[in-house]
């Protein structure tokens, strides 16, 4: 048995031990939802698991029968499989879901988003510049310019610029343009027709589709 000193020492390590206690007990708990996995740290872009409102959904992908499944029913097939049930076509009737990793799915999602835009040629509009006195030798080395720009998949903008009283010769340089479009029909369409601004005549042409 503490006597003297020795036990109010004791009393007050026990109280600050049992108050201890009391404070671990009582922290509540983060919110896990159902199938044990964590929450997730941002609002999901997705419905997903117990946010999906439909009273049945349309499973497709991997380690599943596809097919219309109670709502109830996909979420305990998610459960089983330690995985989310990802609501990826909300408008569809009903709607289409996955059961897979969320934050799996959201990776997948982006890598492709990622692939497709470093794919993606950016088209130029490249500028071909001719006077109404431009001669034929020259036309044809430019049409040979524009034709390998075409062929990379750029537009041609072409233009005639008139100075001072050339002007008057508008209508040699739209036949110019014309002509000048006549020669890489093979490989372009005639975007916009030769139009007067100003002092330039402009026609843009743009590459001919493949055909199939």
């Amino acid at each position: 048995m503490k006597t003297g000193r020795n036990f109010v020492i004791f009393v007050a390590l026990k109280i600050k031990e049992l108050n201890n206690r009391t404070i671990l007990s009582t922290t509540p708990r983060p919110f896990i939802p159902r199938g044990g996995r964590a929450p997730f740290k941002k609002e999901p872009e997705h419905n997903i698991n117990e946010r999906i409102k439909a009273a049945e959904v349309r499973l497709v992908g991997e380690n599943i029968t596809p097919g219309v499944y109670a709502i109830k029913q996909a979420l305990d097939m998610a459960i089983e499989q330690g995985l989310d049930l990802v609501e990826i076509s909300p408008n569809a009737t009903p709607p289409v879901c996955r059961i897979i990793d969320y934050n799996k799915f959201l990776y997948e999602k982006k890598r492709k988003e990622k692939e497709i835009k470093a794919h993606a040629k950016k088209v130029e509009v490249k500028e071909i510049r001719f006077t109404p006195n431009t001669d034929e030798h020259d036309v044809e080395f430019k049409a040979k310019h524009a034709e390998s720009f075409l062929k990379e998949g750029n537009k041609v903008r072409t233009f005639v610029m008139f100075k001072g009283r050339a002007i008057v010769f508008k209508e040699r340089g739209e036949l110019l343009l014309l002509q000048f479009a006549d020669k890489l029909k093979d490989v372009a369409t005639v975007e916009q027709l030769p139009t007067l601004e100003g002092k330039r005549m402009f026609m843009t042409l743009a590459p001919k589709g493949k055909k199939k």
